[in-house]
């Protein structure tokens, strides 16, 4: 049986993709998440129109301004 969070699960330690409500994209390793699909990332990149604007090494980012989660 395959939920949304099994999703989340096989995607840790890997890098993924977070496109934000306020168009911010961020690329990362996925540390953690909790049932709110809060997410922690390492080795974090922000991107606008694809290139990179800046490096922000940990972040958190909170799950009610996530819209899309996607493998990198």
């Amino acid at each position: 049986q395959s939920r949304p969070l099994d999703f989340l699960n096989d995607a840790r330690n890997k890098r993924i993709i977070i496109d934000l409500k306020n168009g911010k994209q961020f690329v990362g390793i996925l540390k953690a998440f909790d049932i709110h699909i809060n997410c922690v990332l390492e080795e974090v990149e922000e991107r606008v129109d694809g290139e990179i604007k800046r490096k922000l090494g940990n972040a958190f980012l909170r799950g009610d301004t996530i819209v899309l989660i996607s493998p990198a």
